[in-house]
C-alpha cells in the first residue's frame, strides 16, 4: 500500500469544545461529552506560539465533537496558519459543508483537509445511524462541496457497527465520484467500556468479507484505505491496511480514564505473536464473543 499518506507524528490534535448536533449511536465521548472539559483558548493559544517556536508538528486537527458549531472556527484556521501549520484538518460530520459559501469561507481560512464521517452509504441507515432526518444528504453535498476547490483533500471515516458493516463496500462506491477523496477510513467500533450494551459490536469473521471489498474497492479507485481496531491476522494479504497511529491528542484527561476501560491489545496468541501494529481485542468484544483462538493466528515477528 505503500507509505501513509499523512503521518500521525506530523500532527497534532485539538478539542475544543464537547457539542454536537448529532446523535450518532456509535459515538465514543457519547456518554461523557456532558462533563469533560473542553481545551481552554489559553491552552490553544500556547499550542499556536509553541508551534510557531518550534514547528515540531506539520499539521493541526481541530475537533470537537463538532467542530463546525465553533462560530470563529475560519479565525482558528487563520491563526493555525500564521502560527507555522502547513495543514489545518477538521474533524466534522460535514453537514455544515453543505453549505458553498461556509466552505468557501474555511478553505479560504486555511483549512485544506477535512476528515468526515460517513456512517452509511444510503440515506434511511445513515440517518438512523446519525439520529438526524437529512444527514446524509447533506454530509454528501458538502463532500461535493469540497470537489471545487482546488488544494483541498478530503478524508472519510465509516465506524464499523452491526449497523453499517455490510454496507462498508457500497459506501466506497457511493464516494467514487468524488475528486477530492484521496483516503478512507474504517474503524471497528469500541463502545469506551467493559460492555457492549447497545449491541453494535460485530463479530470480526462476519465483517471480513465486507472490509475486505471496501478496501479492494478503494484501492482500485486509487484511494488510501486504512483499518482501525481489527486483528491485522485476519487482514491477511490486506493487513498493510491496519493503521492504528494516532496523532497525540489535547483532551481533558479524563478522557483517558474512560478510554482505558477499553482494554486493547488482549488476545490468545498475544506472547507469540509478531505483529506490532494490531490492538488485538478489547473487553467488550471478548465479552460479547470469546477469545477467538482458533479464528486468530500469531503473525511472524516483523522486522
Amino acid at each position: 500500500m505503500g507509505a501513509p499518506l499523512f503521518r500521525s507524528s506530523d500532527y497534532v490534535e485539538f478539542a475544543v469544545h464537547f457539542r454536537c448536533n448529532f446523535h450518532c449511536v456509535h459515538c465514543m465521548i457519547e456518554g461523557t461529552m456532558d462533563w469533560l472539559r473542553p481545551q481552554s483558548d489559553e491552552a490553544l493559544d500556547a499550542l499556536f506560539a509553541a508551534n510557531a517556536r518550534e514547528r515540531k508538528w506539520k499539521g493541526l486537527t481541530l475537533t470537537g465533537a463538532e467542530i463546525t458549531l465553533r462560530p470563529d472556527l475560519p479565525a482558528l484556521a487563520r491563526r493555525a496558519r500564521d502560527s507555522g501549520f502547513d495543514h489545518v484538518r477538521i474533524q466534522t460530520h460535514g453537514a455544515r459543508l453543505a453549505d458553498p459559501d461556509y466552505c468557501r469561507a474555511l478553505v479560504e481560512a486555511g483549512v485544506d483537509e477535512y476528515f468526515v464521517s460517513v456512517a452509511a452509504a444510503d440515506a434511511a441507515t445513515h440517518d438512523a445511524i446519525t439520529g438526524v432526518a437529512g444527514s446524509f444528504a447533506q454530509t454528501m453535498r458538502g463532500l461535493e462541496n469540497l470537489d471545487a476547490f482546488p488544494g483541498v483533500v478530503s478524508l472519510t471515516n465509516t465506524v464499523i457497527t452491526r449497523r453499517s458493516y455490510r454496507a462498508l463496500p457500497e459506501v466506497v462506491s457511493a464516494l467514487a465520484p468524488l475528486r477530492r477523496l484521496v483516503q478512507m477510513e474504517f474503524w471497528a467500533y469500541w463502545p469506551m467500556r467493559e460492555t457492549d450494551e447497545q449491541n453494535l459490536i460485530v463479530d470480526h469473521a462476519e465483517t471480513l468479507p465486507y472490509l475486505r471489498e471496501a478496501i479492494l474497492r478503494a484501492r482500485a479507485l486509487g484511494r488510501r484505505a486504512e483499518v482501525k481496531n481489527f486483528p491485522q491476522c485476519l487482514l491477511g494479504d490486506l493487513g498493510d491496511a491496519l493503521d492504528n497511529g494516532q496523532p497525540k491528542l489535547v483532551i481533558d484527561p479524563e478522557f483517558w480514564v474512560q478510554f482505558m476501560r477499553n482494554g486493547f491489545h488482549q488476545c490468545a496468541h498475544r506472547d507469540e505473536c509478531g505483529a506490532r501494529r494490531c490492538l488485538g481485542l478489547n473487553t467488550a468484544y471478548v465479552n460479547r464473543f470469546g477469545w477467538q483462538a482458533d479464528l486468530l493466528a500469531p503473525l511472524p515477528r516483523e522486522d
